[in-house]
């Protein structure tokens, strides 16, 4: 099977230097192996999608020198891909009729996606599913095995978590039908060949629960790099709600992608000087450069 990587951006929101960095990175990755590479446009909840957004996105990754193979992927047009995964773990999967507010009221410690679910719906009789039924439609949740998920990252080393203790049962699909990032990620990198995976460490500790899925569904497992995030000056993470350090405010005060790819590249390890062309790093790339801890974004340079 060949190698392949990807970036998979949320049409959200504008693309800041934490994100163009990530995308920066996982490219190079890809391409100093001689891998495929992959863009997946991740815009399955549709609420919070910007119209325009993933064009705008996709033309700044072009400004900025980075290519892919093939068309787009829209994670939107894979839902068959999603349907088929959750029939396949039917026999993992039950009805959890809580919300938000009901989990968060039972005082659970909280994980990285707020707090962890105590089971309340877990071993609900058929005539408690539906009559809750009548006043709610219900997500689904994976049945979480106990114990921890081990797992070598090629940043960070050896990790291991216990989702079952972290985060409890986590839901595949929510309420309102839309499918849940574990789920699809999972099923969209498998099916479209990804074997390596970069992103932020924001979201390392999902990987556990998405190598469990990987498991269940009987996929290969990708490689995993997770890359510490770019902070501001004030340690605070970078969001897409930081306008000044956007891919497009950038273009528009009429920045030097060049000297935007040297400067992302200068944060990951790399000897870069002015300017430069993402071809022009791919020498220059390691996994093992790359900072293990977060680096501030510092003065921009242009």
């Amino acid at each position: 099977m060949s190698e392949r990587g990807r970036f998979a951006p949320s049409p959200t929101g504008e693309l800041h230097l934490g994100n163009a960095r990530t995308a920066l990175l996982s490219w190079l990755w890809s391409r100093q192996e001689r891998a495929g590479y992959a863009l997946r446009v991740e815009d399955i909840d549709r609420p919070r999608i910007r119209p325009g957004m993933a064009e705008q996105q996709l033309d700044e990754l072009r400004w900025l020198g980075l290519d892919w193979d093939g068309p787009p992927v829209f994670q939107s047009a894979r839902t068959a891909c999603h349907e088929d995964a959750l029939r396949r773990l039917a026999d993992h999967v039950y009805e959890c009729f809580c919300s938000r507010a009901e989990i968060a009221a039972a005082s659970a410690p909280h994980g990285d996606e707020g707090p962890r679910y105590p089971g309340t719906c877990a071993n609900l009789t058929r005539a408690q599913r539906e009559e809750r039924r009548r006043t709610r439609p219900p997500s689904l949740r994976l049945r979480v095995p106990p114990g921890a998920v081990a797992f070598h990252d090629q940043i960070l080393g050896p990790q291991a978590f216990d989702t079952h203790q972290l985060v409890g049962d986590f839901v595949l699909r929510r309420g309102d039908g839309v499918f849940a990032y574990q789920l699809a990620v999972v099923v969209d990198d498998a099916t479209m060949g990804i074997t390596q995976v970069l992103r932020g460490s924001d979201l390392l500790p999902s990987t556990a629960r998405q190598i469990l899925l990987h498991r269940l569904l009987g996929q290969r497992e990708p490689r995993w790099a997770h890359a510490p995030l770019v902070i501001a000056a004030n340690g605070e993470r970078l969001s897409k709600r930081d306008q000044s350090l956007s891919l497009s405010a950038l273009r528009a005060r009429g920045a030097d992608p060049r000297q935007v790819v040297a400067h992302l590249a200068r944060l990951s390890g790399m000897e870069a000087g002015d300017g430069a062309s993402p071809r022009d790093l791919i020498k220059l790339f390691s996994l093992s450069k790359v900072p293990q801890t977060s680096v501030a974004i510092g003065a921009l340079p242009y």
